[in-house]
């Protein structure tokens, strides 16, 4: 009886090893070899979020990267630190800046060979050290992620280094090591060269490595972040708005424009670009060109506020300022933001005024009601083609003009005319005249 009792509790005890090696038997890997900013932050929440779909024993980060945006690497390293399961980096040839703080928050480090970590001063978009306030926090922010694994604190510290001379403008003490000094300072469990040799030295040689992969629909959101597409999609925005003032009710061009809005802002908000005043301040802008355009007779203030309100949003929304302040952004970023919007904006102005009242008499009906053919709702003149009179109200582009005393709508061939303008009969729809300012 005993040797029966012996070998059923044998087997189960097998049945269980055997269930706890088929739970274990995948590893997921996640990868970071970018800049880091907002996107890499947003690809390491949804990464997290897919990991714990899965019974993995742990995660291997695979990360090359060069440093980035400050705030992003904290999001990302404290999603790290909070995440349940261990997280294994492994760093294939570079973890400098905010790569060594990522790095540092893992539970295991794992290097390749002729790779290095460290190197994590603050500095702006130019390479220069930023001042001591936010090098004193990005040495809190090291030690206290290094003593989360217990790792060396000093050492951890050091690799952000001092501000040295007597404007600070220097930095001495620069920590950074290779791999075998990272192992040596305990920075680092090993050298390796794959990730099944990480595996193998975990005793997982047999894993089936679960590699993440984003969903269709980020790489949708991800290419709606190029900024060349999004200089295409103000394009649509501001020939969309004009078309739609200027000929109501077409529709297809005000769909277009909410369509191009939606494209250019939605990513941006997604992967933590575009903030809430940042959509804010574009709304009360295209508010402010409205009632310029609808309520308030001319062109000035108003309507020139809400450009710039416009414009300025749209450039704030393609890079990573925080209110403003424009410390960690990069002036490549900056620049190329500002060039395409105004680019953009210029063309998109440039085209309305060259194309847009051949587009205009494409979009409007001008087909000829004629008594002729059976209508009756012409009561127009034949002899008004020519005629010479003002525009009784302001035309944008319909109003009405005043011909020998007597009042009729009217609308223009899309340009703007104030009220008491000259202005010539080209042609007459139904119960409305065609006209154009006498130059």
């Amino acid at each position: 009886m005993k040797i029966y009792c012996k070998a059923l509790l044998g087997f189960f005890i097998a049945l269980l090893m055997n269930t706890s090696a088929m739970c274990q038997s995948s590893v997921f890997v996640f990868e970071i070899k970018e800049e880091i900013g907002p996107e890499a932050s947003r690809y390491v929440s949804l990464a997290l979020e897919e990991a714990k779909k899965g019974n993995y024993p742990f995660l291997i980060l695979e990360l090359d990267t060069y440093g980035g945006a400050l705030d992003a690497a904290e999001q990302i390293r404290t999603k790290i630190i909070d995440y349940p399961k261990p997280i294994y980096v492994f760093i294939n040839k570079n973890a400098a800046s905010a790569g060594a703080l990522i790095s540092i928050a893992c539970d295991s480090i794992y290097m390749s060979a002729g790779s290095n970590i460290g190197s994590a001063t603050v500095v702006n978009e130019n390479g220069q050290p930023l001042p001591d306030k936010y090098q004193s926090y990005m040495r809190a922010l090291m030690r206290s992620t290094a003593q989360v694994n217990k790792r060396d604190e000093q050492k951890a510290e050091r690799m952000v280094g001092v501000l040295m001379g007597k404007d600070s403008s220097t930095i001495s003490n620069v920590l950074a090591y290779s791999t075998k000094e990272a192992i040596a300072n305990q920075f680092c469990e090993a050298q390796i060269n794959s990730i099944e040799e990480l595996l193998l030295r975990n005793g997982l040689s047999n894993a089936k490595v679960v590699k993440f992969e984003l969903s269709a629909t980020e790489k949708i959101i991800r290419f709606f972040l190029s900024p060349y597409l999004r200089g295409i999609l103000i394009l649509i925005m501001i020939a969309g708005i004009y078309y739609e003032m200027s000929a109501p009710g077409i529709g297809f061009a005000l769909v277009a424009s909410i369509l191009a809005a939606l494209l250019y802002f939605v990513p941006s908000y997604l992967n933590g670009l575009a903030e809430n005043w940042e959509i804010i301040m574009f709304l009360i802008g295209l508010i402010l060109i409205v009632l310029e355009i609808f309520v308030i007779p001319g062109f000035g203030v108003v309507g020139v506020a809400g450009m710039a309100l416009v414009i300025s949003a749209l450039v704030l929304v393609m890079i990573n300022n925080h209110a403003l302040d424009f410390t960690y952004v990069n002036k490549t970023s900056l620049t190329t933001a500002i060039a395409i919007a105004l680019f953009s904006s210029l063309v998109a102005g440039v085209g309305i005024l060259f194309f847009g009242e051949r587009l205009f008499s494409r979009l409007a009906l001008k087909q000829s009601i004629d008594s002729s053919d059976g209508y009756t709702a012409n009561f127009l003149k034949s002899d008004m083609l020519g005629k010479k009179g003002i525009a009784h109200t302001v035309m944008r582009p319909s109003g009405k003009v005043k011909i020998d005393g007597e009042i009729y709508d009217a609308y223009s061939t899309g340009e703007f005319i104030e009220a008491g303008v000259e202005v010539i009969v080209l042609d007459h729809l139904a119960t409305q005249l065609k006209v154009k300012r006498i130059e």
